[in-house]
């Protein structure tokens, strides 16, 4: 018996539901952007991640002295040399005061604040280097699922803040994930930020990226294009990130 051939619109109306594209961003990446480029959402994501962040905030509050911290960040600062106990005291204080507030702040903004700097920077490197032309709609969706690695980084992080003694986390470089880890105490400050650049779930975001902007113009961003520009991005955020360190060292 002959067989009747499904409408290419109702083939293309059967997309990855929203939590289907949850797990598919981690298991099958590519059928999932392709997806997410025909049909773009980002709610579920950048509710999730800012869940989790402000879930990462509380915990960092409960298991965080910040007048200790603060007395530390103060001693490793070049200005204090030149402060008086006064001074840092006052600093220590107002430092312990607003930290909390601070931290929620960046819980519940840094997702998608970091979505929309990230997705502006590649939905630009990508028109400009690669001709994959698209609105930001679609790279921002692209963008909040690449960075749903925090689904992981973040629960990764809330144990050790609480299988570590109370307040010795290192807030700078909580999981350690990267090649920061194996440096010791004295290093350089630009020589630790290079070796922050080299995470693991660092690497895992662009690659996810920039399988994500493949699917936008796959016959323009073919073989390792897509990867190069990807990779090409982050190298110039580490630049800079190096440099900062450096001249304020």
């Amino acid at each position: 018996m002959a067989t009747t051939p499904v409408p290419a619109s109702e083939a293309q109306a059967r997309s990855i539901s929203s939590f289907g594209r949850i797990i598919g961003v981690f298991f099958s990446p590519q059928n999932t952007f392709e997806d997410i480029v025909r049909k773009p959402t980002w709610v579920l994501p950048i509710v999730l991640l800012t869940v989790l962040s402000l879930a990462v905030s509380f915990c960092i509050n409960q298991r965080i002295n910040w007048r200790e911290f603060m007395s530390q960040q103060i001693e490793k600062s070049p200005r204090s040399a030149q402060m008086s106990a006064e001074q840092k005291q006052q600093q220590i204080e107002g430092g312990a005061k607003f930290s909390p507030v601070f931290t929620y702040c960046v819980g519940l903004l840094g997702p998608i604040l970091g979505a929309l700097i990230v997705g502006l920077v590649m939905w630009g490197a990508y028109s400009l280097l690669g001709g994959a032309s698209t609105n930001f709609g679609i790279a921002f969706s692209i963008t909040s699922h690449a960075f749903l690695t925090g689904l992981v980084s973040s629960p990764l992080f809330i144990l050790i803040l609480y299988l570590k003694p109370y307040g010795t986390i290192d807030l700078e470089n909580p999981v350690a994930t990267n090649v920061a880890a194996i440096l010791p105490d004295d290093s350089a400050k630009w020589l630790v930020a290079l070796s922050k650049s080299f995470d693991v779930f660092t690497f895992w975001t662009v690659i996810l990226l920039a399988i994500g902007f493949a699917a936008v113009s796959p016959k323009k961003l073919k073989g390792s294009k897509t990867y190069t520009i990807a990779f090409g991005v982050w190298a110039a955020f580490v630049v800079l990130r190096v440099c900062w360190a450096f001249i304020f060292s």
